[in-house]
This record gives C-alpha cells, sequence and structure tokens, in this order.
C-alpha cells in the first residue's frame, strides 16, 4: 500500500498530452492547451493533496502506538534528529494540502512534504526491500516507510501561511473564495489556484482537469466574478 510519485508500474514519470478525442478547434481543446502551456506537462503520479489524504488514512494503522524511528538515508538523518521521536507514542496523522502532519506526545511535530517524486508507504513490520527508505515508523505488527522524501522537519512553521485544504470534510469554499478574492488581480486564474496561501492541495494534474471540467482557461485574467463563479467549482 503506497502513495508514490512515479508511475503505477513502478516506471519513470512520462507525459500526459492533451487529450485528442475533442475536435482540434474545440472549446475543450483550448482549454486544456492552455492549462498545459501554462504548467507544463504533468508527470504521472506527482503527490498532490488526494495522494496525500490517502497516505494518512493508510498510516493511521500506527495512531495510538509507541513507535521506534529510523533515518536509514543520510539526507533524512541531517534533516531531523530521529532521536526525539524515538520511542514516543504517535498521537495523530493529519494532511493538509500537500503536507503531512504526525504529532507525537510531548508536543513535537514532524511534517513531511514529498514535492515531485517522494512516496509514504505502509507494510508489515521489518518487512525487507530493495533500496534506501528516508524514514521508518515501525509500530508492532506494521511500519510506514517514506521512499525519496525531501522535506522533513521537526516543526509546522511552513503552514502558518497556507491555505484552506481543499479535501477538508467539509472544505471551506467561502474562505477559499475570499482569498480569491483578494488576490493579485494581475495574476492569471491559474496561478492563483496553484498557490497554496490560497487553496491547498491542489497541483499541475488538478488544476487541468478541474479547468477542463469548467470549460476555463487558465490564462483568464483574474476577476472577482471569475472567482465567484468558478471558483469554488474548479477547487472541487
Amino acid at each position: 500500500m503506497e502513495e508514490r510519485g512515479r508511475a503505477d508500474d513502478g516506471s519513470a514519470p512520462g507525459p500526459v498530452r492533451a487529450r485528442t478525442q475533442a475536435p482540434p478547434h474545440s472549446d475543450r481543446d483550448r482549454t486544456t492547451a492552455a492549462a498545459l502551456l501554462l504548467v507544463g506537462q504533468y508527470p504521472r503520479g506527482v503527490p498532490e493533496g488526494d495522494t496525500i489524504h490517502r497516505a494518512a488514512r493508510r498510516l493511521q494503522v500506527l495512531v495510538g502506538e509507541r513507535v521506534e524511528v529510523e533515518t536509514p538515508h543520510p539526507r533524512a538523518r541531517a534533516a531531523i534528529d530521529a532521536r526525539q521521536l524515538d520511542g514516543r507514542v504517535l498521537e495523530s496523522v493529519q494532511a493538509l494540502g500537500k503536507n503531512l502532519l504526525f504529532r507525537f506526545e510531548g508536543g513535537i511535530v514532524l511534517r513531511s512534504h514529498l514535492r515531485m517524486s517522494g512516496s509514504w508507504s505502509v507494510r508489515p513490520r521489518g518487512e525487507l526491500s530493495a533500496g534506501s527508505a528516508w524514514l521508518v515508523l515501525r509500530g508492532t505488527e506494521a511500519e510506514g516507510v517514506l521512499w525519496n522524501g525531501p522535506v522533513l522537519e521537526l516543526h509546522a512553521r511552513a503552514l502558518t501561511r497556507l491555505g484552506p485544504d481543499v479535501l477538508a470534510s467539509p472544505p471551506d469554499f467561502d474562505a477559499m473564495l475570499t482569498r480569491m478574492r483578494t488576490a493579485d488581480r494581475s495574476r492569471w486564474f491559474g496561478e492563483i489556484l496553484l498557490d497554496q496561501t490560497i487553496v491547498a492541495g491542489i497541483g499541475n494534474m488538478w488544476l487541468a482537469e478541474a479547468l477542463w471540467e469548467a470549460r476555463l482557461s487558465p490564462r483568464t485574467a483574474k476577476a472577482m466574478r471569475t472567482a465567484s463563479r468558478t471558483g469554488a467549482r474548479a477547487a472541487r
């Protein structure tokens, strides 16, 4: 069980190109082409908000356990001191936008961000696998393993300016729209939706798919009426 930043078959990420089923000069073709021009051709499996929320749900198996913590990878050892976490009870695992927050007894918080290529997996305790894990959280019967995780921090200061999570339950669409309306009016709408301080959790893939569905170009200049009529729809 793994949330990962590469193709399902384990191969290197490949480009996802604009769809070709629509007529070549249709509105939908132009919308999708503009989205890909703005954000670039997005690779398969790049972690976005839904990936992080699924990982958080799978990692719940460790909540309430006193976990052993290891940092096999040298970059992880340079980022955090595992001794500060080792032997503590993991109190919660929470997804916020593209971030995973692990809260341990004693008020210690670990933040993980997968960027483009990281992944979390949950496996039976002690299961052998190829490669060098970055971080291992080992419980009684299962363990959470971070692979290729470029961001590990023992604080959550980076989240102070984070916008509302688009996958919160329920999502605060009013707060999202308020932030959209107060954003720089010279910015394109696609830029605004990717800004994690406005809406947290949207990445290139869901931006392109949402704007395709809304039949809206990401290069539309931001305006109050655009945010009012299409912001919540695109954020979904």
